[in-house]
């Protein structure tokens, strides 16, 4: 397993503004099965995202107040979550694992955690990968992601932080 020590960016209590509401992105269109949207609580940060049919919601994309990278997971198998704290995890991508330190967040009373990289352009490393599988402090799995399309979208994503700044 690699560590992501020197990818995660210090998390802090302010990240519970990822957990805006989605009345609160700017949609910015529809990407090979991904939205691509601005979140003004990241400074204007592109991200796309991804719904599930169990109201899942997978998050990837840049705060741009942090110049950095995430990637967020709201779902319910993460069980009880507080808002601010952190919490060790696991990601999988195509097999090779990272630990990782994730903030929890709650969004629409589902439990979230999301990932910060101060390396931005691992957020293309992730889609360069098919599946993101990622677990809990316990080692349960929590999601896994099909990555399909990603790739594609995270190039609007770019375009859309180029334009945003």
């Amino acid at each position: 397993m690699k560590t992501l020590a020197t990818l995660c960016a210090t998390a802090f209590l302010a990240l519970g503004s990822i957990a805006a509401s989605a009345q609160d992105l700017i949609d910015k269109g529809f990407v090979s099965g991904w939205n691509v949207m601005v979140d003004p609580s990241f400074g204007n940060g592109c991200l796309i995202q991804t719904v599930y049919q169990d109201l899942s919601v997978v998050r990837i994309g840049y705060d741009a107040t942090g110049n950095r990278g995430y990637f967020v997971v709201f779902h319910k198998g993460w069980g009880k979550i507080e808002k601010g704290k952190q919490y060790d995890i696991t990601f999988d991508l195509d097999g090779q694992k990272y630990n990782a330190v994730a903030t929890g967040f709650v969004q629409d009373r589902v439990p979230g955690a999301g990932v910060f990289f101060d390396d931005r352009d691992f957020v293309h490393a992730i889609a360069q990968k098919k599946i993101m599988t990622v677990y809990n402090a316990a080692g349960q799995q929590v999601i896994s992601i099909d990555l399909k399309g990603s790739a594609k979208a995270l190039d609007y994503a770019r375009k859309c932080q180029e334009v945003e700044g």
